[in-house]
C-alpha cells in the first residue's frame, strides 16, 4: 500500500458517507412528517422518475454540460487575457477594473433577457450567461496573481532586456498560476449556475432539452420528482467540471513548482 493510499480512500469514503446520511435523513423526513410528493418526493420516487426516462435526462445533462464547459472555457481565456492587459498599466487597471464588478453586482436574472435579445434563443445565450457569471473570479484572481510577482525577478528580466511580452509569458503568468487556479475553481461552479439560469429563459426544447428547460417544464406540471432529478444532474455537472479543473490544476501547479 502506498503512503497516499489511506488518505485517498478516506477522501472518497467521507463524502460517500455524507451522501448516504443525507439520503437517509431525506427519506426519514419525508416519511416521518408525511410530506406529500408534490412538496417533497422520496429518494425512491426521484430514482423512479429518472428510471422512467433516463435518455431524456442524460441528453439534457449532456447539453447543459456542453454549454457549461464552453462558457467556462471562454471565461477562462478571456479572463486571463483581460487581466493580463489590465496588469500592463496601473492607469488602465484603475479606470477599467471597477467596471468589471458589474459582472458580480448585477443579478444575472436581470440581464438574462438582454442576452436573449442579443444572442437569440438557444445555446449562444446560454453560453453567454455562463460567461458573464464565471468571468469575474478569473479576472480578479489572475490580476492578483500577476501583481504578486517577485520585484527582484522583474528587475533581472529588465536588465536582461526582456520585452513586455517575455516578462508576461516567462515571469508574470507562471507566477500567477496558483491564483489563476483558485479563480478557475470558483468559476467552475458559477459557470454551471449561469448556464442553468440561461436555460430558464433561453433554452430550446427538443429531444435534448437542457436541464434548465426541463426544470421549468416540470414545475409547470408540478412534477417535483423530475425537478429533483434535474437539480441532482445539474449538481453533477458542476462537480464534474470542478473535479476536472482540480485534476488539471495539479499538473499546472506541479509544473509551476519545478
Amino acid at each position: 500500500m502506498t503512503a497516499n493510499g489511506p488518505s485517498q480512500s478516506g477522501s472518497v469514503v467521507g463524502p460517500l458517507a455524507v451522501v448516504v446520511l443525507a439520503i437517509a435523513a431525506w427519506a426519514a423526513l419525508k416519511s416521518g412528517f408525511g410530506i406529500p410528493d408534490y412538496l417533497l418526493p422520496s429518494p425512491l420516487g426521484v430514482a423512479q422518475a429518472f428510471a422512467a426516462e433516463p435518455g431524456t435526462f442524460l441528453r439534457g445533462c449532456a447539453d447543459t454540460a456542453f454549454s457549461t464547459a464552453l462558457g467556462f472555457g471562454i471565461a477562462t481565456v478571456f479572463g486571463v487575457l483581460f487581466a493580463s492587459a489590465l496588469s500592463w498599466s496601473r492607469q488602465i487597471e484603475q479606470a477599467v477594473y471597477p467596471l468589471t464588478l458589474l459582472f458580480q453586482m448585477v443579478p444575472l436574472i436581470a440581464i438574462a433577457p438582454l442576452l436573449v435579445v442579443w444572442f437569440g434563443y438557444g445555446r449562444p445565450a446560454v453560453v453567454a450567461s455562463a460567461v458573464v457569471v464565471a468571468v469575474f473570479p478569473v479576472v480578479a484572481n489572475t490580476l492578483a496573481g500577476l501583481r504578486s510577482r517577485d520585484p527582484s525577478h522583474e528587475e533581472l528580466f529588465t536588465v536582461l532586456g526582456a520585452t513586455r511580452f517575455q516578462l508576461w509569458w516567462k515571469l508574470a503568468l507562471p507566477s500567477a498560476v496558483p491564483s489563476i487556479v483558485t479563480g478557475l475553481r470558483i468559476a467552475a461552479g458559477l459557470a454551471t449556475i449561469g448556464a442553468i439560469t440561461g436555460e430558464f429563459l433561453a433554452g430550446v426544447g427538443g429531444e435534448s432539452s437542457p436541464l434548465g428547460l426541463q426544470i421549468t417544464t416540470a414545475l409547470k406540471s408540478f412534477q417535483v420528482d423530475r425537478v429533483f432529478v434535474c437539480v441532482l444532474l445539474a449538481a453533477a455537472v458542476g462537480f464534474g467540471l470542478f473535479f476536472a479543473v482540480s485534476v488539471a490544476s495539479r499538473f499546472l501547479l506541479r509544473a509551476w513548482m519545478r
